[in-house]
């Protein structure tokens, strides 16, 4: 071997050892690209506690939810009911002694359009009388013999209506068989209808509100007493409330995502079921529902508001749990 070659050949190590302090070692790679190792929660995601909770939580959601899209529907009918009324009043010509029926309609009609917020004056005929009684008093009924009133039906302006004391007073000096009915007690008997629907409603939410906060509490309690030597162990090495309290909070706000969504999404299927085929269900008795309530269909608003519900549940769990964790580390402590 030459002397250029053992040269070379002691020069290798010094060369390789250079390299190699050059170079990162395993731990300065991890520290660079891995991950940090995930941590292992306080409370296990998969359980069989876990799972009634998530049917729990499923079950009052759906029940919330009915009831919500039902309170809506209400309210949406209400204030539907409310501006037709608002828009027509009706005016009854009764047939008098010794006075022309015919006639009496022709000048209730006059005095009426020439009031001022009215819009439109549709007065009714003798078939048009004869159909509307036809449910009661059948087909091919004769009305000559029959005391049967007039209606003439006035379109108003909503929001300039007419001077309704001064329109009867005419009405009562120039026909004195004709009454105005301006439906203002139908529309304060609808109100209340309404307003004691909502007010059940509401009662009916909270009613599943505590439920489901008492659900949540005593499932954080059994899940503390399973868990009691971890978080025993966590809160004497000196780990913080907040650290413990927030560890099932986040556990808990995924069961009641998984439970809300789970019943949110039952009762959303359930309406759309009812709006697309809920007539042919219940037969006549869902028609007269669905005229009454125009259709047990949800508008977007409804769904919106099902979808508020649900993230209102998984709210309630979360800080239901992390309430009944924080109160139970005071008393370990």
């Amino acid at each position: 071997m030459s002397t250029t070659d053992r040269t070379a050949a002691r020069g290798r190590p010094r060369t390789s050892a250079r390299v190699a302090a050059a170079l990162p070692s395993w731990g300065e790679l991890v520290a660079r690209f891995g991950r940090r190792p995930r941590e292992t929660p306080i409370v296990p995601r998969a359980s069989i506690a876990a799972g009634a909770l998530v049917a729990v939580v499923a079950i009052m959601t759906f029940l919330a939810s009915l009831t919500a899209g039902a309170v809506v529907t209400v309210i949406g009918a209400a204030a539907e009911w409310q501006s037709d009324v608002a828009r027509e009043v009706t005016v009854q010509v009764r047939p008098m002694a010794g006075r022309d029926l015919d006639a009496d309609v022709a000048r209730t009609v006059e005095i009426v359009r020439t009031a001022p917020g009215v819009t439109a004056v549709q007065p009714q005929d003798k078939a048009e009388s004869a159909r509307l009684l036809e449910p009661w008093l059948g087909s091919g009924l004769s009305l000559d013999s029959l005391p049967v009133p007039r209606l003439i039906v006035v379109a108003v302006t909503p929001g300039r209506p007419p001077d309704y004391v001064a329109l009867k007073a005419r009405l009562a000096a120039e026909v004195p068989g004709a009454t105005l009915d301006d439906h203002r007690a139908f529309a304060r008997r609808l109100r209340a209808m309404a307003d004691t629907a909502v007010g059940i409603g509401l009662a009916v939410l909270a009613l599943v509100m505590a439920a489901t906060v008492l659900s949540v509490a005593f499932a954080t309690r059994g899940a503390m007493a399973t868990n009691r030597p971890t978080v025993e162990v966590l809160h004497f090495i000196g780990a913080k409330d907040a650290y413990v309290a927030g560890q099932f909070m986040r556990h808990f706000l995924f069961l009641g995502l998984h439970g809300g969504a789970i019943g949110g999404g039952a009762a959303a299927l359930v309406f759309l079921l009812l709006g697309l085929v809920g007539g042919r269900l219940f037969g006549l008795g869902g028609a007269d529902v669905a005229a009454l309530f125009g259709g047990a269909a949800l508008g977007p608003g409804g769904y919106l508001v099902l979808v508020g519900l649900v993230a209102v549940v998984a709210l309630v769990t979360a800080v239901t749990a992390r309430r009944v964790v924080t109160v139970t580390l005071r008393q370990v402590g």
